[in-house]
């Protein structure tokens, strides 16, 4: 480094000296002096003191003549002017060439006028920094005198660290110089400025000195390395996961896309599976149907004057049951005259004489050559017996005629049924199997009514059969009508959707077709409803007829308790499916299309609700306060349905309504039929017990303030438990009623 310091200009040498000495220096009146000036001196004395008078005289001139060129060899230098060298000398070095780093530092020679009195300079070890990274420790003798060469070393070695800094990552030497100056003996202002000059420098020396050894930053480096080793390496595994995540993801999507084409194909399999089953069972019913027009019967067209009626032709088979209970009459009477003319022929008692009129006629017929045989006392009898036979013999058959003759009515109930279904079929526009809203495949007709047809039909996307109700409107219709319908059938669904109960049918969806015609899709039921059955077995067994009346009150219960209510307003038997086709099983309660909701704008807890629908519904199972016609509406509660709970179990206990039973609504609204119902009679004959009859009549209140509600009908005696037991450990005369009625009713459902 001094072979580097020695080949520049002795001017440049010293205004790099000045300029790295005056970094650390407070600005004043010293800094105008001479810039040969050493700020940066740790005694106590200015460089004017220290310099020599050679240099005093020639310092203006050295300032203005261009230095001459010199070389500098180890040890060895050609004559030149005054160097800041001349004036130091280095102990244990070579020469005045010697570099500082590679010797003991130099320690500065005063002039002899400026000799201080000072004692040996101290001897302070510093840590010195190499390449290598290894601490050596160097005696460094600190004088007072020691001017700015250190400074020069030191700034030439922060040079090279802050370039070694920016090339190696932050790598730093430094040389740190503890020096002590000793006590000046003028005092002057210049020692005090160049002491404060040394303690900034040294201040500033400590603040960029590193405690940090080469071993330290390689370990550094290589956790730094490591470090970034492992980042790269977990980057590059991320990577990895992330192509083969993607790459599952492609193929799960091929997989998807697979699965997806396989089930379209299993859908659509299963859709020409089940139409061609709905075709198989169509074409099955048909037949069926065709047969059962020879047998059971069928419609024929009638004209009437200028209009066309279908009237019923009975079948062969009831035909022949017709025949045979001709031939069993005419054979009765034929029974019953000659029992009259055996009558006639009867012979007198013992130790009776004939009379005399008896003996003129036989005398008579004898004449005639008519004679009539006497019969005796035993062939008398003996015929008799044979007579009473005979007619109690076609007595049975006769009544075999007539359970066969009802039994067959009831299945020519089915086959008109059937007829009639066939036929909405034939002439509906979705009898070509079509798959509405993508998604239900319609199967086959079940029941057509006033505005809207019924399909069973299977939902490709739950996998399950369901029924479809298709509400047609008449295009002729204006469409403030169609408004108003299709605003009660979506008041309906907003209903009927809210319901979540074992005894009420679900609804589950819930969609438009075009302008005039909508669709809602229901819960399918595979039985029929409870009309249907009454119509084919009239009546049922109190057992049976119980445990559906459990069933509904149970149903009545849960939507009186859900908030808002709701009335249902429409039960009826025709409502009331019977989930596998008999009455010894579950139901469902359907049809929420007269529903009332509850709701606190429009229900008074003591009066009820208007009843804005007055003039709706079935009339036998409607409370005589929905026929009170007034000023204002009448007021409806939950009552209601009470009563309608009443009518259907006298119905299925009696086979017969209680309230106008074969009138039809028309003649019960001119007749008043239910305004005048104010008490319930009951038949002697199907025997039912008292608790029943007793409960029939808490339902069937005329006044609705004597009436119990939904929530009392459900906690009643007759429906709890306990009753069955009671009931069944009765007296025996009441478990002989029982037995008694048990067995006519399963003989008048036979």
């Amino acid at each position: 480094m001094m072979e580097e310091l020695h080949s520049l200009d002795p001017r440049r040498q010293e205004l790099l000296e000045a300029r790295f000495t005056g970094v650390g220096v407070a600005k004043g009146p010293l800094n105008s002096e001479s810039s040969n000036q050493s700020l940066c001196s740790v005694g106590s004395l200015s460089d004017k003191e220290l310099e020599t008078p050679e240099k005093k005289q020639n310092d203006q001139r050295n300032r203005k003549r261009k230095a001459e060129t010199y070389e500098t060899s180890q040890g060895k230098g050609t004559p030149r002017g005054h160097k800041i060298s001349d004036y130091f000398e280095f102990a244990g070095g070579s020469g005045p060439g010697t570099s500082p780093g590679r010797s003991v530092p130099p320690v500065a020679r005063s002039s002899p006028q400026h000799s201080l009195s000072n004692p040996l300079p101290r001897r302070v070890e510093q840590p010195l920094y190499g390449v290598d990274g290894s601490a050596a420790k160097e005696t460094q003798e600190e004088h007072s005198a020691l001017p700015t060469l250190m400074s020069v070393m030191l700034a030439k070695q922060r040079l090279e660290n802050e370039q070694l800094a920016q090339r190696g990552g932050g790598l730093c030497f430094t040389f740190v110089s503890a020096q002590q100056g000793s006590p000046s003996s003028t005092g002057s202002g210049n020692t005090e400025h160049s002491c404060t000059s040394q303690k900034q420098i040294s201040i500033q020396h400590k603040q960029s000195q590193s405690d940090l050894t080469m071993e330290k930053l390689s370990a550094l480096e290589n956790s730094k390395n490591s470090d970034l080793e492992k980042k790269e390496g977990r980057i590059d595994d991320l990577l990895r996961a992330n192509c083969d995540l993607r790459r599952q993801i492609d193929e799960q999507q091929k997989m998807l896309e697979k699965y997806k084409e396989r089930l379209n194909r299993c859908v659509t399999m299963s859709k020409k599976l089940l139409i061609e089953k709905s075709k198989q069972e169509k074409m099955a019913c048909r037949d069926k149907s065709m047969q059962d027009r020879l047998r059971l019967g069928h419609f024929t067209t009638v004209r009437h004057g200028a209009s066309f009626t279908e009237q019923w032709t009975d079948g062969y088979a009831f035909q022949n049951l017709i025949k045979q209970q001709e031939r069993i009459n005419s054979q009765r009477e034929e029974i019953e005259r000659q029992r009259k003319m055996l009558a006639k022929r009867k012979p007198p008692a013992m130790g009776q004489t004939p009379p005399a009129s008896t003996e003129q006629k036989q005398r008579k017929s004898k004449t005639n050559g008519a004679e009539n045989e006497t019969l005796t006392l035993a062939e008398y009898h003996e015929q008799e017996e044979i007579f009473k036979l005979r007619l109690g013999h076609l007595k049975k058959e006769e009544a075999e005629i007539q359970a066969e003759l009802e039994r067959l009515e009831r299945v020519r109930n089915l086959h008109i049924r059937e007829l009639k279904r066939i036929h909405n079929e034939d002439n509906s526009q979705f009898k070509d199997h079509p798959t509405l809203n993508d998604r239900y495949l319609l199967l086959h007709l079940l029941g057509r009514g006033g505005f809207s047809e019924v399909y069973k039909a299977f939902d490709l996307t739950e996998q399950r059969y369901v029924a479809v109700k298709i509400h047609q409107l008449n295009k002729n219709w204006r469409d403030e009508k169609k408004e108003n319908y299709h605003k009660h059938a979506c008041r309906e669904y907003r209903i009927h959707k809210e319901l979540d109960h074992p005894r009420i049918v679900k609804l589950y969806d819930y969609f438009s077709l075009d302008t005039d015609s909508f669709c809602t899709v229901l819960e399918y039921c595979e039985g029929n409803d409870l009309d249907f059955y009454l119509k084919q077995h009239k009546l049922m067994s109190e057992k049976e007829a119980r445990s559906i009346i459990m069933q509904i009150v149970n149903a009545l219960k849960y939507l009186n308790e859900i908030k808002p209510p709701i009335i249902h307003y429409d039960l009826k038997p025709g409502n009331i499916l019977l989930v596998n086709g008999t009455a010894c099983g579950e139901i469902k309660i359907t049809d929420f299309g007269l529903s009332k909701i509850m709701d606190d704008d429009s229900y008074n807890s003591v009066d009820g609700m208007e009843l804005t629908s007055q003039g709706a519904g079935t009339y036998w199972y409607l409370p005589p306060e929905c026929f009170v016609v007034g000023k204002e509406p009448p007021k409806i509660s939950n009552k209601v349905d009470v009563w309608s709970v009443g009518v259907i179990f006298y119905q299925c206990l009696y086979g017969r309504k209680p309230f106008g039973h074969n009138q039809s609504q028309q003649d019960i609204l001119q007749e008043n039929t239910i305004l005048k119902a104010t008490e319930v009679q009951f038949p002697p004959k199907p025997v039912v017990t008292p608790e029943a009859k007793a409960f029939i009549r808490r339902c069937l209140a005329y006044r609705k303030e004597d009436r119990i509600d939904v929530q009392q009908l459900a906690c009643d005696p007759y429906l709890l438990p306990h009753i069955r037991k009671s009931v069944s450990t009765s007296s025996p005369a009441g478990a002989a009623i029982a037995s008694t009625s048990g067995s006519s009713n399963n003989s008048s459902s036979n």
